[in-house]
């Protein structure tokens, strides 16, 4: 017969690279919903013409399990499967915690005996 050496495939055996998702960074402006945050990116994009470098917002919504992000967080969200009519986005971690939010959990109100 013919002496042709078939390579085995090796598809199987190699680990599959996931898809690359979209990450972004943002501010957390609202905690109100259960579960769920929303996070506004700041955009700097310069101008076509004027070359003017210009700021846009948006907002996203993004999941959020734990409730572990508070009002002025900076996080990072990534793109997930829809979860919600509004919700295409997952907390991923949470990059830096507000300030604000460090000073409210130690001032939390103790109660005083009245005598």
């Amino acid at each position: 017969m013919s002496d042709q050496i078939i390579p085995a495939t090796t598809t199987a055996t190699e680990p599959q690279a996931a898809p690359r998702r979209n990450e972004k960074v943002g501010l957390v402006v609202s905690t109100k919903m259960q579960k769920t945050i929303v996070v506004e990116i700041e955009m700097r994009k310069a101008h076509p013409k004027y070359k003017r470098v210009m700021k846009s917002n948006k907002k996203f919504y993004a999941h959020d399990e734990q409730n572990s992000a508070r009002v002025g967080d900076v996080v990072r969200i990534r793109e997930a499967r829809p979860l919600s009519k509004l919700k295409r986005w997952s907390l991923e971690e949470i990059v830096r915690r507000s300030s604000l939010s460090a000073l409210a959990d130690e001032k939390k109100p103790v109660a005083v005996e009245a005598k």
